[in-house]
């Protein structure tokens, strides 16, 4: 026998950059495929599409934000920390803090976008972003606050200029926010014994509401927002965003309202890393990818999620979660091919159904074409995402706590 008989193969080094829906979903469908290691910079996953429910104190943290070390086995390691450089040609990463370098035989990019705000006067100094942890700790004690200040007695119109608030971005994510703020302030509002009402008002550049979503859904959303009095603005620039309100215009008409809080949901764009990284892009500053989701010109690294201009996606799966999810099944099948000798296939990715939060007992999910909404809706949304969370061990602990426990929402203040 030879010695070199007795050589095992090396294993390949496959790196994955970012822990969102694609970064961890990659990263556990190729567990055991070879040294697989994953980077992000937070500890903790976070399943986006329930952020606006922990908002409202129907989940809790540990639901939706499992730290890494809970999720993952021995077969991936995890490292906390913020990728600065990625050398395409040398096949290796610098993380910030870090001297040593990781190289990689196979690169998965999946870091998301981060909040854009546009380049508008006063937007990321004042407004609060929505797509973190934090971000709905602090909006929830910014209604606290709010709520707190009004005195008892005050005018009806008094408490309502004191409670508005203006959320920018009329899409699934402003329309899911403005919903859960307005009962909870409602609610708040009944349990404080104060007159009148919280004003909410969705500021949007569009023409109209959940763009890109079905019909049927829209009638919906527009019905849930018109009963809760939220005033919507489509075809309204933003112009500026200051400490205590915001500027907009309409119709060529300039306006500045009082709020007691900016939101900003109004689209994402790549972060730092992608900006900085040679590879093509599109005047968006996407990725460019094959319907492989390699990166052209680098097949042994790929990209996947809001960072990657991938041809021919239907418009509502455009920046989704499932959008997501999707392309790291089809991004660990092709490195797993690419490591047996096999060729990277083809992706074709479907809208697997819309599902969007209205509030704290209303839902619209839509289903082989049919849209249903109201409290079964909102079990219905609730049961989908809990089998879209990552292990089954973490599904079975999530969907016993809201069987036995429940889901209804935590009062603000409590």
């Amino acid at each position: 026998m030879d010695a070199k008989d007795d050589i095992a193969p090396k294993r390949a080094r496959i790196l994955i950059v970012g822990g969102g829906f694609g970064g961890l979903f990659t990263a556990l469908s190729l567990a055991g495929a070879g040294d697989v290691t994953l980077i992000s910079n937070e500890d903790n996953y976070l399943h986006t599409p329930i952020l606006y429910e922990y908002l409202s104190g129907e989940v809790e943290a540990w639901h939706i934000a499992p730290r890494y070390h809970e999720l993952l086995d021995e077969r991936v390691r995890f490292i906390q920390g913020a990728v600065t450089d990625v050398d395409l040609n040398k096949r290796e990463v610098t993380i910030a803090g870090r001297v040593r370098r990781i190289w990689y035989d196979y690169l998965v990019l999946a870091v998301g976008g981060i909040t854009n705000f546009w380049g508008i006067e006063g937007a990321e100094q004042y407004s609060m972003p929505f797509r973190k942890i934090r971000h709905a700790d602090d909006l929830r004690q910014r209604m606290i606050d709010v709520l707190d200040r009004i005195q008892p007695d005050a005018a009806p119109q008094d408490a309502r200029e004191a409670a508005t608030f203006a959320i920018v971005g009329a899409g699934a994510s402003g329309v899911e926010l403005a919903t859960k703020m307005s009962d909870l302030l409602t609610d708040a509002f009944k349990r404080r014994g104060l007159q009148g009402e919280p004003r909410l008002m969705i500021l949007e550049m569009g023409g109209q509401v959940v763009p890109g979503m079905d019909e049927g859904v829209r009638g919906v959303v527009e019905n849930a927002l018109s009963e809760r009095h939220i005033e919507v603005h489509t075809q309204t620039r933003v112009l500026e965003v200051l400490p205590d309100g915001i500027v907009f215009e309409h119709n060529g008409e300039r306006r500045e309202e009082r709020a007691s809080g900016v939101v900003w949901t109004a689209g994402v764009r790549v972060n730092s890393l992608v900006e900085r990284l040679d590879a093509e892009k599109n005047k968006r500053g996407l990725l460019i990818v094959e319907p492989t989701l390699q990166l052209r010109g680098h097949k042994e690294a790929f990209a996947l999620g809001d960072i990657a201009d991938f041809p021919n996606i239907v418009p509502s799966l455009a920046g989704t979660a499932q959008l997501a999810f999707q392309q790291s099944s089809l991004v660990a099948g092709n490195i797993q091919a690419l490591i047996d000798g096999s060729v990277a296939s083809a992706g074709h990715f479907k809208e697997l159904g819309e599902a969007v939060s209205l509030g704290t007992e209303d839902a619209a999910v839509l289903v082989a074409g049919k849209v249903a909404s109201g409290p079964l809706a909102r079990q219905a949304r609730f049961a989908l995402y809990t089998t879209r969370l990552p292990t089954w061990q973490h599904r079975l602990r999530v969907g016993a706590a809201w069987f036995f426990g429940g889901k209804a929402p935590r009062p603000l203040g409590l």
